[in-house]
């Protein structure tokens, strides 16, 4: 295939559609994308757009013929990795077309890099005492509303949440120009909050890989990977930064104040032993007893088993990458795509999606 043209036919020749019938189902004019397909006239990157969408391929593979690093990773994968692979590469396809109309990822990375020479667990705390700063800056809090949210706003990361099985906790992609975490939908809210932010540091630390994949984010053998060294410490630093613990130590520190501490940052009680034995703000016995409180058990002690059931129910909820769904809709409202890449991204019918947006007028002209 030497061509965009033969790129085309041949995805025509694989659907068994006639020429009317494939320009129909990709929103094209028949005698358009004849006068394409002869060289009359060039493919124009809407029109590409819409072949690509439709048919499960990406710009880059119609104008160039070549596979981005995601689709052959997603290809030679099996089990959860496969499907959380599929959706990135399915996420970071729709990324790079609408980069092409103008809508690139709004990813803005820390100035402030990890120290080369320090450990990478001391280079991990380094980068959320950074990430911290710039989220303060920017006038918001780890602790309050959606953590999801404040990624894509502050860092321009999208995030998405979908049903990936047992045993799998996420993904961050860099691939195609992506700045994506993929976490898998789960009943645990703080493992689910935790590999966010582990996720997180693996973007904000520029490692050199297209694609992380954490299928047990606390796995023995995972940490003796420097890279998830330093993203473990990021997301422990980034989620209970050292300050706010020192400030919450009280002279006795009982279990309900342990248990309300936990709730407060929203992380596992064993999580939080870990953090506070390793910055010597409690014994290793007490560590050891505060270890084996549970989620709930902590809710009830602090009081918040309502609070802590509803974060359970919302993090069993698949979620759109946000910032995919805004320059979607967003290139669609400037007239640089059709309705298609939008109603399938949100997956629902076109004609539904455009009786939504676009609802007749009734008889006194009012929408």
């Amino acid at each position: 295939m030497s061509s965009i043209s033969d790129r085309v036919r041949r995805l025509m020749e694989q659907s068994g559609l006639s020429l009317q019938d494939f320009a129909e189902r990709v929103d094209l004019d028949p005698a358009q994308l004849s006068e394409s397909l002869s060289g009359t006239s060039l493919f124009s990157v809407v029109d590409l757009a819409c072949i690509a969408d439709v048919c499960d391929v990406s710009v880059d593979w119609l104008l160039a013929g070549a596979e981005p690093p995601l689709s052959v990773a997603a290809r030679t994968t099996t089990g959860e990795a496969a499907r959380a692979l599929d959706l990135a590469r399915e996420y970071s396809a729709r990324r790079s077309d609408l980069d092409k109309l103008g809508y690139p990822q709004p990813w803005r990375p820390l100035s402030a890099a990890p120290r080369a020479g320090s450990t990478y667990a001391a280079q991990g705390e380094a980068l959320a005492r950074a990430a911290l700063d710039e989220i303060v800056r920017r006038g918001h809090s780890i602790t309050t509303g959606s953590l999801a949210e404040l990624i894509e706003e502050d860092f321009g990361a999208d995030v998405a949440v979908a049903q990936l099985g047992e045993g799998f906790d996420g993904l961050a992609a860099t691939a195609h120009g992506t700045k994506l975490i993929l976490l898998a939908a789960t009943s645990n809210p703080a493992r689910q909050r935790f590999t966010l932010a582990h996720e997180l540091g693996h973007l904000l630390a520029g490692d050199n890989q297209d694609v992380h994949l954490d299928r047990d984010i606390f796995d023995i053998a995972q940490r003796r990977d420097p890279s998830e060294q330093r993203a473990n410490a990021f997301a422990s630093a980034f989620l209970m930064p050292e300050d706010a613990l020192r400030g919450a130590i009280t002279a006795r520190l009982n279990r309900e104040d342990f248990a309300a501490l936990a709730c407060d940052l929203m992380v596992s009680p064993q999580t939080l032993a870990y953090r506070m034995q390793h910055l010597r703000l409690i014994d290793a016995g007490m560590g050891d007893r505060y270890k084996w409180m549970t989620a709930s058990e902590a809710a009830r002690l602090a009081g918040r088993s309502e609070e802590f059931a509803l974060r359970s129910t919302l993090s069993q909820e698949a979620r759109l990458p946000g910032l995919l769904v805004r320059d979607t809709r967003a290139a669609y409202d400037a007239g640089k795509s059709t309705l298609r890449p939008y109603a399938t991204l949100l997956g629902i019918g076109v004609d539904e999606l455009r009786s939504t947006l676009e609802p007749e007028q009734d008889n006194g002209g009012a929408a």
